[in-house]
């Protein structure tokens, strides 16, 4: 890997490009000095298409199909109750069925969190408590925050826990490193936050935690430990080599050859921070894969974001984006070129949702 790029503004923005500082060689992020570009696009979209504020509001189909996919992964976990956890049977369908509902469930609480299944915050709180249950271990009340702050912090060291640390990027900057990485990465995404700040406990944080020990110790008392295995098997193959968690990295890290032209400073070219994937994996997905669209206006719920898409598609149809989430996780990890270096990164901006204490 080559050393860090300064990036260019991005179009419309007059905020000057500084130079690195001296003793950042080990350090091979792209920085950038400018905010980052969702808002912008946004207030431009709004100018342009000021009809698409209307697509924001409460999404009421959410609530069925996430109450749909709890009982699938209850009857599942009711009929490999007493399978090997070694088994063809117990392995494939926390592959096949397993993952993708648990990853539909991530995405799930994703939706939630941006208040979008109920008019009632209070109501979207408890119902992502309720989505959690079949992940096994509690985190819906610890995500809302920290992805909220991811938006509101875009790449802002120390603040948006998506981005990998310094000492990932060092430790797995290898064709091993990244296969690594991609096998394990819901425990980097479960672990991180915590490395980075702290939240600080509130009721809702208990009452996830009692609410998920509960509903474990139950199933295991009804069903067996076999019940529960699956759900965490489920819930670790959903973030681990599967093509739907193909998601946490097509999403922010940057690909291709927009790394080649912005290695070159005298390009003056802004380096893409987001990637929208566009596939059939979206309707599984509550089209996150439209994640340009969805971080330009996070208040429009995922059934919505391709009316976005088709309104403002003078502002999407040029920026690059993925077709294969199977393609992204193939290139990220066999690439010499892309890894985890290949984050836009800023010093400062941004917003801390929820307090918490940095480390």
């Amino acid at each position: 890997m080559s050393t860090t790029t300064t990036v260019a503004p991005h179009q419309g923005s007059q905020m000057p490009v500084k130079p690195l500082q001296p003793g950042c060689s080990s350090d091979h992020f792209f920085w950038t000095y400018t905010e980052e570009p969702h808002r912008t696009r946004r207030q431009a979209i709004i100018k342009a298409h000021p009809e698409v504020t209307k697509l924001c509001g409460h999404e009421p189909l959410t609530k069925y199909i996430v109450l749909a996919v709890v009982t699938l992964q209850i009857l599942c976990a009711v009929w490999l109750r007493h399978s090997p956890v070694l088994s063809a049977r117990f392995l494939l369908t926390s592959y096949i069925i397993g993952a993708t509902a648990n990853q539909n469930l991530f995405l799930a609480i994703h939706e939630i969190s941006h208040n979008l299944a109920f008019k009632s915050p209070t109501a979207n709180r408890l119902f992502a408590v309720f989505a959690n249950l079949p992940i096994g271990l509690p985190y819906s009340a610890s995500f809302r925050p920290y992805h909220l702050t991811h938006h509101k912090s875009l790449g802002v060291d120390g603040l948006d826990t998506d981005l990998p640390t310094s000492l990932e990027a060092f430790f797995l900057d290898s064709l091993l490193g990244k296969a690594f990485f991609c096998t394990f990465q819901i425990l980097f995404y479960a672990i991180r936050p915590m490395m980075v700040y702290r939240l600080p406990l509130t009721s809702l944080h208990l009452f996830n935690v009692v609410a998920q020990l509960a509903f474990d110790a139950a199933l295991i008392h009804y069903l067996g430990a076999g019940a529960l295995a699956y759900l965490i098997m489920s819930s670790f193959l959903a973030g681990s080599l599967h093509p739907c968690a193909g998601h946490f990295i097509a999403e922010h890290y940057v690909f291709g050859e927009q790394i080649m032209s912005t290695r070159t400073p005298s390009n003056q070219l802004p380096v893409p921070e987001t990637y929208s994937y566009y596939g059939p994996l979206n309707l599984l997905t509550y089209n996150v894969g439209l994640h340009n669209e969805h971080h330009d206006f996070p208040a429009i719920p995922w059934s919505r974001l391709p009316l976005l898409h088709a309104m403002a598609n003078d502002f999407y149809i040029d920026l690059p984006h993925h077709t294969s989430w199977v393609w992204v996780i193939w290139q990220f990890i066999s690439d010499k070129d892309v890894g985890l270096w290949c984050r836009v990164k800023r010093e400062t901006g941004g917003k801390k949702v929820g307090g918490g204490r940095t480390n």
